[in-house]
């Protein structure tokens, strides 16, 4: 097989490794698209590449050895035989990798669904009496916000605002699905775990951008994000959408600023990365499909 059936991989390397860059240059919601959707292209064609990787072995199987021998042909070694060992290996190991995401993303989501349990169907905000004080979204249908009467008596009511802005954003742009998008993408291909870590905080970052448009106010913006984060307890589980979570020093810094370009362009670019992925991982098919051929022909 040529050398296309390792461009997904590759592409994924250099897409994790220019991720922070688009982060931070490149408006959050533009850049959590862009990669997200980049992440999934590039996790499948790298999962279907080591596939075809590991299929190669067909060759290897005695029927098929035999069944050249017949015919005087000699099948020439696709890929050495390590790799495509190593190939069938990186696939168990991701499917292994991607049952235990999956089930903890759907753990995640019936815990805060039963946290809905008890309060009326009606409106969209769930105020439980706790002395600690959180504040996250639940999505669903319909989507909730929950907070605490800690975290509420904390803030001023223009940061109590803020807050419900910031966790509406979560269930208006359904930020849970890209989440959980970049971290099945990143279970399939380590090589996209730090694309995710990037997602992670782009997500929140493009929940305080909506809030602090949604008030009109940067400054109080970044004041009720540093009073929530120092009133809040950091107890929550792997990849709630709260408030106070996910570099909050960093995120501040950014709401003292202008905001971020716009910049489609670099986003369209992010795309083609992985476009390009997945044009590799098509090439490479042809290319197995023309072996597979040649191998069981009369």
């Amino acid at each position: 097989m040529r050398i296309n059936v390792y461009v997904p991989l590759v592409l994924s390397a250099l897409l994790a490794a220019v991720s922070p860059a688009i982060g931070k240059h490149l408006a959050p919601a533009t850049a959590t698209r862009a990669l997200t959707l980049a992440a999934v292209l590039s996790a499948v064609s790298t999962t279907w590449a080591l596939l075809l990787l590991s299929a190669t072995l067909i060759t290897e199987a005695p029927p098929v050895e035999a069944h050249a021998r017949a015919d005087g042909r000699h099948l020439a070694e696709p890929v050495p035989e390590a790799v495509a060992y190593a190939a069938a290996l990186a696939l168990a190991v991701a499917a292994y990798r991607l049952h235990r995401v999956l089930r903890a993303q759907l753990t995640l989501r019936r815990t805060l669904r039963r946290l809905c349990e008890g309060h009326p169907s009606g409106g969209e905000l769930i105020v439980i009496d706790s002395p600690v004080a959180e504040a996250f979204a639940i999505p669903g249908t319909p989507g909730r916000i929950l907070a605490s009467t800690a975290m509420l008596s904390a803030l001023q009511p223009a940061e109590r605002r803020v807050l419900l802005a910031h966790e509406r954003a979560h269930l208006t742009h359904h930020h849970a699905l890209l989440s959980a998008g970049t971290a099945l993408a990143a279970a399939a291909n380590p090589l996209l775990r730090p694309l995710h870590t990037t997602v992670t905080f782009l997500i929140e970052r493009w929940a305080d951008e909506h809030a602090a448009h949604s008030v009109g106010d940067r400054d109080t913006t970044a004041r009720a994000l540093a009073r929530a984060a120092l009133t809040a307890h950091n107890r929550r589980p792997a990849d709630r959408l709260a408030f106070t979570d996910h570099t909050v020093t960093r995120r501040i810094a950014a709401l003292r600023t202008s905001p971020p370009p716009d910049l489609r362009a670099i986003g369209a670019a992010v795309l083609a990365l992985g476009a390009f992925a997945a044009l590799g991982a098509a090439d490479a098919t042809s290319d197995f499909m023309e072996l597979l051929a040649r191998a069981l022909t009369c």
